[in-house]
């Protein structure tokens, strides 16, 4: 296939302003989703009720799960307390839910109508939200730290104008995600805050073998046309990112689907994360980098042969 072959000669950078302009339009509708319609933040962030059941026998987390999803009580987090036959139960706060008492009696009394070994093992206690805006906040200084370093190492690794469009795509692939999550208004809990930070390890990766390329063939060659080399690395690289991400891909397929909801969010978000880092790494950085300027003299070692270091002591 000519997509795996690496002396395959795409233009890619021929519909650049296309691909631009999709970017600018997607990015700009996720910043207006997020900005009215947020991000439905799970009980991580949000805090809410909190029930302790206990088995007289093991009971599984979905046998939990399903009983109370057959009571009409949606979007619960179960999980394992101590061993099989303990667990905790938090729920969304809701404005006709304001009775800790009420909320846990109906709880109880949709495990009991599936399994009558079902007991409270403690009293229901409500958890407030400050806990998940310091989470919140923590989020995104990682998020903004972990760019940050990014630009410093590009520019340090290769030249200025590779960290700008480096930044440039890591920025375009969050925001992507974050729109991605505020239409579907899917749960974001603190899995899918650890897969976002994943995503944005996982994008660079793509966009610094692809510059690595582009340093790698302006030194080899001698007449080098800026629009030629950049098509040449993205042509040579391809069949790289594309296996890379199919490999990832495969993984994250399974974690999704039989990894259980607990890691639901974990598996989808990478998922998401990988599609838009694989396109932006072939259709966004390299126009950015092209619009920028980048040459070969701006990769090019300096030498004693320099003028300026010429006239030095």
């Amino acid at each position: 296939m000519e997509l795996f072959n690496p002396n395959s000669n795409i233009d890619f950078l021929a519909g650049r302003k296309v691909s631009i302009a999709i970017s600018v339009v997607l990015v700009l509708a996720s910043l207006v989703l997020l900005a009215t319609r947020g991000l439905n933040y799970a009980l991580d962030f949000t805090g809410g009720v909190i029930v302790e059941a206990t088995y007289q026998q093991p009971v599984q987390v979905d046998q939990v799960r399903d009983a109370l999803e057959a009571a009409g009580i949606h979007n619960a987090q179960v999980q394992s307390v101590g061993g099989t036959r303990d667990v905790s139960i938090r729920l969304q706060p809701q404005a006709d839910q304001k009775d800790v008492e009420a909320v846990g009696k109906s709880v109880m009394a949709a495990l009991q109508k599936s399994r009558a070994d079902a007991a409270l093992k403690r009293h229901p206690d409500f958890v407030g939200s400050s806990v998940g805006a310091e989470l919140k906040s923590s989020g995104i200084v990682a998020a903004v730290f972990v760019m940050i370093g990014i630009m410093i190492y590009i520019g340090i690794r290769f030249e200025k104008r590779f960290a700008i469009a480096a930044i440039a795509s890591e920025i375009h692939d969050t925001i992507l995600t974050l729109g991605f999550f505020s239409l579907t208004q899917m749960e974001f809990d603190l899995t899918v805050l650890a897969a976002l930070l994943a995503v944005i390890g996982y994008s660079i990766n793509d966009k610094v073998v692809v510059f690595d390329r582009v340093r790698e063939l302006f030194r080899m060659t001698r007449k080098a046309d800026t629009y030629e080399i950049l098509n040449k690395a993205i042509n040579q690289t391809l069949s790289r990112t594309i296996m890379t991400s199919l490999t990832t891909s495969l993984t994250m397929f399974a974690l999704y689907f039989v990894g259980g909801p607990a890691v639901h969010g974990f598996g989808l978000t990478m998922l998401v994360g990988i599609v838009i880092g694989t396109l932006s790494s072939i259709f966004f950085a390299n126009p950015i980098l092209y619009w920028l300027g980048v040459s070969k003299t701006d990769l090019m070692p300096v030498t004693k042969e320099n003028p300026e270091l010429a006239r030095r002591p």
